[in-house]
């Protein structure tokens, strides 16, 4: 009987009908974020998506937009600036706002005027009655006081409460250039005058900014080519050195500093075409080496720094527009890179890749120019081999980093 009562107890404490237990399945993460329509097969980072926004463009190198939503697209070849307006979900053209100014590049609105830079000279320009024309237009800086043309004729303009800074490239690939206007940053007076050498020893940087916040110029200068061509390197065909090497370089520039070029290049590296100089070592230990790099001829073109919440935890940091290699054996770079930055310490210290123009059999289906963050904080990048603006935003979480 004792037994008859155990047995029963032990039969009492057993479900009658015990559940296996449900292994929970996390749900799949997507390989790739969104392509509107119209978008070729670029890969686009979990979280982003890409739109076409404007086409038929022609020659679209530089954007800016003013204080209005107006979006200003530089055109060098056709020597003009042209006016665009958000309709729906596009920008249309509105206007020519400048034209019969061949080179014209870089652009920078400021203090109620379009600030743009031809080769050799800067002006000014204003639309008063917000037709999309310019109806007024002033030189600041005329030609003669800037050297013009080259190998790299892009000139930049930033234009701060003072002062107006542009940058004069290398006129060939490494030439030694120190005892000219070249390979440096200028600053003037917002007048024009007071020319006065700002900082030394940049190869092309087509772009110059303020971080949000601060003070600091920042750009990004494109490495040399032919690292390993003096070593026996067969020119794209069999070079492992030079398909590597120098990288592009990401660069905060400060007054009186040197940044290496031709003789240095990415960390303190000299350039071997140079390294038999006698004060070689002197060049590495005075340049300042980039605040971060990116890959061996990515051509990391210009860039905008994010300053609105439309991505979540990306204010702060920079959309790099690369337009790719041209040199290198496998193609490489064609993308908008986002490089983190440290709200700490104002650092660079990561990057990703948000879009990718090359495909995986090393298509080239856009190549990037210039990065400009819109009104609502969403990103617009340029192509001038299509001819078109494709715009970047969210569609991610809200709540995600976006990492």
């Amino acid at each position: 009987m004792a037994t008859s009562v155990l047995i029963g107890c032990l039969t009492a404490q057993r479900p009658a009908n015990p559940r296996p237990q449900q292994a929970t399945v996390p749900a799949p993460k997507p390989t790739a974020g969104v392509r509107g329509q119209g978008v070729p097969e670029f890969w686009v980072r979990p979280g982003y998506r890409v739109d076409l926004v404007a086409e038929n463009l022609g020659n679209a190198r530089f954007m800016e937009f003013d204080d209005k939503g107006t979006l200003y697209l530089s055109r060098p070849q056709r020597g003009d600036i042209l006016a665009l307006r958000l309709r729906g979900n596009r920008y249309e053209v509105v206007n020519t706002f400048i034209e019969g100014y061949p080179t014209v590049h870089g652009m920078h609105f400021a203090d109620g005027w379009l600030w743009f830079a031809q080769t050799g000279a800067i002006h000014k320009a204003r639309d008063t009655d917000g037709d999309g024309k310019a109806d007024e237009v002033q030189t600041v800086i005329p030609e003669g006081k800037l050297p013009k043309g080259g190998g790299h004729w892009w000139r930049p303009i930033l234009v701060t409460d003072r002062y107006i800074y542009t940058a004069i490239g290398d006129s060939g690939n490494i030439n030694d250039e120190t005892d000219t206007e070249r390979q440096k940053i200028w600053r003037f007076n917002k007048d024009g005058t007071g020319k006065t050498l700002f900082a030394s020893g940049i190869r092309n940087t087509e772009k110059l900014r303020l971080r949000p916040g601060t003070n600091e110029v920042w750009g990004v200068d494109h490495g040399s080519d032919w690292f390993g061509r003096t070593l026996g390197e067969r020119p794209q065909q069999f070079q492992p050195i030079t398909d590597y090497n120098p990288p592009d370089e990401l660069n905060h520039y400060e007054e009186g500093k040197f940044y290496g070029h031709p003789f240095i290049t990415g960390n303190k590296l000299p350039r071997i075409e140079y390294q038999n100089r006698k004060d070689i070592v002197e060049l590495a230990d005075k340049t300042v080496p980039p605040a971060w790099s990116f890959g061996a001829h990515w051509a990391a073109n210009s860039f905008t720094f994010l300053t609105k919440d439309h991505f979540p935890e990306h204010k702060g940091d920079m959309f790099v527009a690369c337009r790719g290699s041209w040199n290198r054996v496998i193609p490489d770079g064609y993308r908008i890179e986002r490089v983190l930055f440290d709200p700490v310490t104002g650092r660079p210290y990561g990057s990703l890749t948000i879009v990718k123009t090359l495909t995986a059999d090393n298509r080239v289906l856009a190549r990037p120019v210039d990065c400009v963050e819109a009104p609502d904080g969403s990103v617009l990048f340029s192509c001038d081999t299509t001819n078109r603006i494709y715009r970047i935003s969210w569609a991610g979480e809200r709540n995600a980093k976006g990492n």
